[in-house]
């Protein structure tokens, strides 16, 4: 009998409409960890509440004033990234290990195309448009959820061949160097970011220090390589030496500090805010800004706990977890997440130059939306645990013929 933990486990109040067919039917259907799931909805019914505010005078520029417009696009998308979120989490998280080197193979050609023939925006091409539905899609995405899956997979592997590099360390190093290359030649600080996580995940998986110095090095030619050979060398540099100017604040900067100030204790107010007006990207890369700006410091802080919220749940998620590919993806999922999110604040705050990274769950998007529902589903279904009894009876016979 499978044994439920107290997150898990459905609420037992003794109050009639928690035994109501309803609940049963929400029970049944929203499974894995509660919390994480408190945390999706309070994100997602806050990031339409922003957007609609935030798109106010993009609407009036390219939809004539159909300030619904946006609304209704960004109301589905968020519907469509919970119910990919909840596809994700109904499958057992240890197929995903399989589909990585997939998603992975995919990735390098996606990646290259949206480089050289993708959609050109504000000097970077990193979107690949669609044919026939005419949406957006980011490759860079997609490359990061397969490369954090594949590593936390091929670690798990490796657990006990750790010494052997040939076999264990040079895959993991060969793949991040040029996954992290290949983003950066269009997105360079995502690309820092996916390489932080992938040094924290085989810091985790107990790879030897030696080869976590190699692994430095050959982010640090990765990185060289994609600022010379890309499109962001001159962007980044601009955007560094404007963060350490004492003399002169970024105009980007500035709007945002006027709307974090102005914004109070409780804030102006849903829908008033004025820097929307002036921001540039006010719905994605300056959000924060923006929440600030309408519900004050009290809303910052409610959004900078429900990360934090998120940050604990995943961690605990990945310390219950019966396997080291669990635990190894759901801290690479988490980590992915909040430190993508705590660097989104810490730009709009002014602690760290402007590097363009939207916020999960709350920022306008099109695949980022929802490839973060499939990365929290995976999560879910860590969570969950062990699904499918298949998949350890292959591994039983498969170890039974190794070892004949």
């Amino acid at each position: 009998m499978e044994e439920q933990t107290y997150e898990n486990r459905p609420l037992e109040t003794g109050n009639s409409f928690e035994d109501s067919p309803l609940m049963r039917v929400i029970n049944q259907s929203l499974q894995g960890d509660r919390y994480v799931w408190l945390v999706v909805v309070a994100l997602s019914l806050m990031s339409i509440l922003v957007v609609y505010s935030a798109t106010g005078t993009l609407a009036y520029k390219k939809m004539q004033g159909n300030t619904e417009y946006y609304l209704l696009k960004h109301g589905a998308l968020v519907a469509l990234s919970l119910l990919v979120m909840w596809v994700a989490h109904q499958i057992d998280y240890r197929y995903y290990a399989k589909l990585s080197r997939l998603a992975l193979l995919a990735s390098v050609p996606l990646l290259l195309i949206s480089w050289r023939f993708g959609v050109n925006i504000n000097e970077a091409s990193r979107w690949i448009t669609i044919p026939l539905i005419n949406q957006s899609f980011q490759p860079s995405d997609l490359a990061k959820l397969a490369l954090i899956s594949h590593v936390a997979a091929m670690l798990a592997r490796s657990q006990r061949n750790m010494q052997d590099f040939q076999q264990s360390i040079q895959p993991v190093l060969i793949w991040i160097g040029v996954i992290c290359m290949l983003i950066g030649l269009s997105n360079i600080s995502n690309a820092l970011l996916l390489f932080f996580i992938c040094v924290v995940l085989m810091f985790i998986g107990r790879v030897p220090i030696q080869y976590l110095l190699m692994l430095g090095l050959i982010g640090g030619i990765a990185v060289m390589m994609a600022l010379m050979m890309g499109q962001r060398m001159e962007t980044a540099l601009s955007r560094v030496q404007k963060f350490t100017d004492t003399e002169e604040v970024h105009f980007q900067a500035q709007q945002s500090y006027i709307a974090i100030a102005t914004g109070g204790f409780l804030g102006k107010g849903p829908g008033n805010s004025d820097q929307r007006n002036f921001l540039p990207h006010p719905y994605s890369d300056f959000i924060y800004a923006i929440i600030i700006e309408e519900y004050g410091f009290v809303g910052g802080v409610m959004v900078l706990f429900l990360y934090l919220t998120l940050l604990y749940r995943g961690v605990m998620i990945a310390a219950n977890s019966r396997r080291v590919f669990g635990s190894l993806l759901a801290v690479g999922l988490t980590f992915s997440l909040v430190f993508q999110a705590l660097l989104n604040m810490c730009v709009s705050v002014g602690l760290v130059p402007i590097t363009g990274v939207p916020m999960p769950m709350l920022s306008m998007g099109g695949t980022s939306l929802l490839f973060t529902g499939l990365a929290i589903g995976i999560l879910l279904s860590i969570s969950r645990g062990e699904l499918d009894p298949e998949i350890d009876q292959l591994a039983r016979s498969s170890s039974a013929n190794t070892e004949e």
